[in-house]
């Protein structure tokens, strides 16, 4: 028996970090919302690691802060340790991780989702899913009918989900929670492509049987940076890591027991992510590194389990606790929970447009791991965007969409819905051809005003970001127009550094501009400097001193954007056209570009290709003229 319970502007299934940002951001553009989740207690879990950012995926959280999402908030008010990596390289490069207290990060999710007007949270599993007279129908196992004007699937890896651990495997969510085992039934009668991904998390242990008096301990970075813009006060760094190393012994005790992994027993079928391997597949990958570096980090300041970054694994319970004691500091090591890999299904994200809504499936979206990403962040960034648009369909507003030139959160989604995703999909500083533009410490600067425009952006926030361009304006004009007279001051200064010594004026901007020099350097002798946030100084120090590679980048981007200016019919028929190769005319019939700029960007189909396509663009605008 079912029955009637209600109709709402956008259902969003899931409350991961996809789920979150995507509930939350239809709920605040006015939309009315419900946002299903399998367990309540489950709402923001972190399955895999107790952490946000890293390589790249700093990017990421910056630019949905700056968009108006909630991550990085609740990241900063759960910061246990916070890093900045990459700080050896240039930066385009560095990225912002923050270890967290990953108990106090999902009970603060839920609580904003709680207290979200216009949005309701409800524990229910949807197992059907049917489109009826320009509605969604949402069907719950317990009977309940739910009418939507959009639905945005963020599963996660819950639908059809099923864990291995060594010879047992059984159906189930991450951290033993029921799966979504009726939806994807309900997903094939639609039809729409699903394939099977897999992905594991290592061990949690007990704090009090590590011995870390030999460990090498991680210390934070001071001062703590926050992801948000809206954070204020001074953050700390509440706690420590440490570092251990597999030895051969980890590697004799793994091998001896490699066939009882269901991933080399031919148990699992899904397929893994490339870039976070387990310790079994690390060891058949790569014989002849002598050891693999593991990170002891903690999950909470009110837990006792420790987290073992790293050392992922499907081998058997007993064989975990066999390798773990092999390894320094680890010797009398206990398990709270085994570690395990996880199998679910996820859908062909080239089905997707930029919006990512479903092509053949107006009203349908696809966020986070379902689209064949990977991470907290990837998820959380595909889950701003889904609800962003899904809102404003449903309210009779133009579609938002990032493109690859102007954030990461662009690059992300344009990759998946032009290259698609033959293994979990993770972002990477080196998948973007314009990182240096799309710097972690520029996020509000390419996004707030969007994030304004399209109201999740409110006054507070909005007064804020605008004084900052304004006292960037301001200290940018100051070091070009301010000359330092030479002094015995200054040119100590100088070789300390070692640079050159300078025997006439010399403006701000030409010290910036030299790589040894930095503001904090020139402080003693700046003597006109005013007081501004460290991150007014940042920005125009790294603009001053890349400005011809950021110049350069941006005629690139121009070039991208004429390009996807080009629209192309949605209607096209590539077979059709004279000239094409077989095998673009194929992908590009599969994938369905929306524009010359995003055709050129699908594997298979060649610079000759889109010469084609632009000749037969222009005879078609001529003939329509």
């Amino acid at each position: 028996m079912t029955y009637d319970a209600g109709t709402v502007d956008v259902a969003v299934i899931g409350a991961g970090h996809a789920g979150i940002e995507a509930g939350l951001a239809a709920a605040r553009l006015g939309a009315k919302t419900v946002v299903f989740t399998i367990n309540l207690d489950a709402v923001g879990n972190c399955p895999c690691n107790p952490s946000i950012g890293g390589t790249a995926k700093g990017h990421l959280v910056r630019e949905i802060d700056a968009l108006g999402g909630e991550m990085g908030r609740t990241a900063d008010a759960c910061t246990l340790q916070s890093r900045m990596l990459n700080l050896g390289k240039g930066p385009a490069v560095h990225s912002l991780r923050a270890q967290i207290d990953r108990n106090q990060y999902s009970q603060l999710m839920k609580h904003k989702l709680e207290q979200c007007p216009g949005l309701e949270l409800k524990q229910a599993e949807v197992v059907k899913l049917e489109p009826k007279e320009g509605k969604w129908l949402l069907t719950t196992r317990l009977g309940a009918v739910y009418r939507a004007g959009a639905v945005i699937i963020c599963t996660g890896t819950f639908l059809g989900g099923k864990i291995f651990v060594g010879e047992v495997s059984y159906e189930s969510g991450p951290d033993g929670m029921f799966p979504s085992a009726f939806l994807p039934d309900s997903l094939r009668e639609l039809g729409i492509s699903l394939r099977r991904f897999k992905t594991g998390t290592p061990a949690r242990v007990l704090r009090s049987s590590i011995d870390f008096s030999g460990l090498e301990v991680q210390q934070g970075d001071e001062p703590v940076v926050p992801f948000s813009y809206d954070t204020e006060g001074k953050l700390e760094n509440k706690a420590v890591c440490h570092i251990s190393w597999t030895n051969d012994e980890t590697k004799r005790v793994i091998l001896e027991n490699i066939g009882r992994s269901p991933l080399y027993g031919g148990q699992i079928e899904g397929i893994g992510p490339r870039y976070c391997p387990s310790i079994e597949d690390k060891v058949m990958r790569f014989p002849d590194k002598p050891r693999h570096q593991l990170f002891i980090e903690p999950c909470g300041l009110e837990t006792e389990e420790m987290y073992l970054q790293g050392m992922s694994s499907s081998l058997p319970e007993e064989v975990q606790v066999q390798f773990y004691r092999t390894i320094p500091g680890l010797e009398k090591v206990k398990l709270m929970r085994t570690a395990y890999a996880i199998e679910y299904d996820c859908c062909d994200p080239l089905q997707l447009d930029a919006t990512l809504e479903f092509r053949d499936w107006p009203g349908l979206y696809g966020a986070g791991q379902f689209n064949g990403s990977s991470g907290y962040e990837e998820a959380a960034a595909q889950g701003l965007v889904a609800g962003i648009n899904a809102a404003r369909k449903v309210l009779g507003l133009g579609r938002v969409v990032l493109d690859r030139a102007g954030s990461y959160i662009g690059t992300l989604i344009d990759d998946l819905i032009t290259k698609g995703a033959s293994d979990p999909y993770r972002m990477m500083t080196s998948r973007s051809e314009y990182r240096l533009v799309l710097r972690q410490d520029n996020a509000d600067e390419r996004l707030t005003p969007l994030g304004r425009e399209i109201g999740l952006i409110g006054d507070e926030r909005w007064e804020k970001f605008s004084l900052k361009q304004e006292q960037k304006k301001a200290e940018r004009k100051r070091v070009l127009s301010t000359t330092l007279a030479p002094s015995e001051e200054l040119n100590a200064l100088l070789v300390s550094r070692e640079t050159s010594p300078v025997s006439t004026g010399v403006r701000l901007s030409e010290l910036l501009r030299r790589p040894q020099i930095t503001y904090k350097d020139l402080e003693p002798v700046d003597k006109t400097r005013p007081d501004l946030p460290e991150a007014v100084f940042e920005n125009v120090e790294i603009e001053l001193k890349y400005e011809g590679y950021i110049r350069r980048q941006k005629a690139d981007i121009e070039e991208m954007r004429r390009l996807e200016q080009k629209a192309l019919p949605r209607d096209i028929d590539f077979s059709t056209l004279k000239g094409l190769r077989l095998e673009a005319a194929e992908k590009l019939n599969k994938v369905r570009p929306e524009n010359i700029g995003q055709a050129g960007r699908i594997s298979g189909v060649s610079p000759a290709d889109i010469s084609v396509l632009l000749i037969w663009l222009s005879a078609r605008n001529k003939e329509e003229k």
